[in-house]
C-alpha cells in the first residue's frame, strides 16, 4: 500500500512589497505599487491594499495608477529580493527532505512518508514560525494530498496565513469554488464554461467529461479531473549548483582590452540566450580569466534574477574590470551564470519590462530560425 502523499505549497506573500516594508516600515498598511516608471512601466506585485482597487501584477502602470492613485510607487531594491530568497530556500533545505523551488517566493515540500516519524501539519506550522522569525517576511501555506490542492489552500490562506485539507476532502474543500482557480484557466476558456452554465469547481465536478471535451477539446477532460481534486505532479529536487556557462581559450593570447570586452559581451549574450530557452532566470554571475602561464582567477556576484541581456553584459564587464590584471595577456576568458530558477520568476524591476520580454522573444526566434549568429551585439561584430 503506497504511503499518503502529503504537499506542502509555501508562498512569500507579496513578496517585493514585503522585502520594501522591512527597508521602509512607514508603508505598512499602506497602499504600495512595486514596478517600473508611471508612464511605461508595469506592475510587478503590490500590496493587499492597493489589491482592493483592482490593480494586479503586469498591470500596466498608467491603469494601476488610475484605479489607484494615492497609492505609493516603490521602484523596487534592486538584489534583496535575491538576497531575501536565498535566505529563506537555505532555511528550507536544512529542514525538508525533499522540496522544490517553483519561483523566486514559492516553494513545494514532499512530505509523503514522514508521518511515521511526526504529524505533517505541525512540523509545516513550525518551519513557517521559523521563516517568519528569521526573516521578518509573512508567509502563508497550503497542506494537501496534491501540488494543485495545496497551492490552491494556500491562495485561500493568504494573506501571512495556512490551511490543511485533509486527505479524502479535496473535492469538498475545490466545489465552492470559483472555476478559475485552477492554473490555465484564462479568459477564453471562462467564457465558454460561463456559457455552459459552469461558474463554481463543484458545477464543473458534475458536468459530463464528454460536453467538457466537445467544447474545450482534451483540456475539458483535464479540468474535470482536477475538479475531482485529482493531481498527479510531483516535487521535483531543487539543486542549487546548476550552471550554464560558456569559455573561449584563444589562440593567441591578447592584452586588447577591446578585444577582451568584446569576447566577454559575446560569451554572456550566448549563455544568456541559453538560459531563455530553458525557460530560467539567473541569480548569480560569474567571470574567469587564465593567464599563459595558467593562473586562473574567478569572481562572481549575486545579482537579481534575470535573463536578460542588457541587464547581465554591465555586470560581467564591471566583475571584469575588477579581476583583470591591466596590461596582462590573456590565454581563456569564461562567464557562468547559475542559481537558476524557473522563469516564472518576475524579472529585474525595470521600466518597460513587457515590452523588453517581447524584444527578447522576437529575438530568440530570429536566432533559432536563422542561427545564433544571425543577430549579435554591434561590439561583438568583428572588424575587418
Amino acid at each position: 500500500m503506497s504511503p499518503q502523499r502529503y504537499i506542502a505549497h509555501f508562498d512569500l506573500d507579496s513578496f517585493f512589497v514585503s522585502v520594501e516594508m522591512l527597508h521602509d516600515p512607514s508603508l505598512r498598511g499602506k497602499a504600495v505599487i512595486v514596478g517600473g516608471s508611471r508612464e511605461r512601466g508595469v506592475v510587478t506585485t503590490c500590496s493587499y491594499e492597493a489589491r482592493k482597487f483592482g490593480v494586479r501584477s503586469a498591470m500596466p502602470m498608467k491603469t494601476a495608477m488610475r484605479l489607484c492613485p494615492h497609492a505609493i510607487l516603490v521602484r523596487g531594491t534592486r538584489g534583496e529580493y535575491s538576497r531575501y530568497s536565498r535566505w529563506v530556500t537555505e532555511i528550507i533545505a536544512a529542514k525538508a527532505p525533499l522540496f522544490e523551488k517553483a519561483s523566486i517566493d514559492e516553494f513545494f515540500i514532499d512530505l509523503t512518508g514522514m508521518d511515521k516519524f511526526f504529524d505533517p501539519y505541525q512540523w509545516t506550522i513550525d518551519l513557517r514560525n521559523e521563516i517568519i522569525e528569521k526573516t521578518q517576511l509573512p508567509i502563508s501555506f497550503g497542506l494537501a494530498t496534491n501540488k494543485m490542492v495545496a497551492k490552491i489552500a494556500t491562495d485561500e490562506a493568504k494573506p501571512n496565513g495556512y490551511l490543511f485539507v485533509q486527505p479524502g476532502m479535496e473535492k469538498e474543500f475545490l466545489a465552492p469554488l470559483p472555476v478559475n482557480k485552477f492554473s490555465g484557466v484564462g479568459e477564453q476558456s471562462h467564457k465558454v464554461l460561463l456559457a455552459m452554465g459552469i461558474k463554481t469547481i463543484r458545477d464543473l465536478s458534475e458536468t459530463p467529461v464528454a460536453l467538457l471535451e466537445e467544447k474545450l477539446g482534451k483540456w475539458g477532460a483535464d479540468l474535470w479531473h482536477k475538479s475531482q481534486g485529482i493531481h498527479h505532479g510531483e516535487v521535483h529536487a531543487y539543486h542549487e549548483a546548476k550552471s550554464i556557462s560558456s569559455e573561449n581559450t584563444f589562440e593567441e593570447n591578447s592584452s586588447d582590452t577591446d578585444f577582451l570586452l568584446s569576447e566577454l559581451v559575446r560569451l554572456t549574450e550566448k549563455i544568456a540566450f541559453e538560459l531563455r530557452q530553458d525557460e530560467k532566470l539567473a541569480g548569480c554571475l560569474a567571470v574567469k580569466i587564465r593567464y599563459p602561464d595558467f593562473e586562473t582567477t574567478s569572481r562572481q556576484t549575486s545579482i537579481d534574477y534575470t535573463m536578460r541581456d542588457d541587464e547581465l553584459i554591465p555586470i560581467a564587464i564591471d566583475l571584469f574590470h575588477k579581476l583583470y590584471r591591466k596590461g596582462q595577456p590573456v590565454r581563456l576568458l569564461g562567464v557562468r551564470l547559475s542559481e537558476l530558477t524557473n522563469h516564472a520568476v518576475q524579472g529585474s524591476l525595470f521600466d518597460d519590462a513587457e515590452r523588453k520580454n517581447n524584444l527578447y522573444k522576437a529575438i530568440d526566434d530570429v536566432k533559432n530560425k536563422f542561427g545564433r549568429g544571425s543577430l549579435q551585439k554591434a561590439r561583438t561584430v568583428k572588424k575587418e
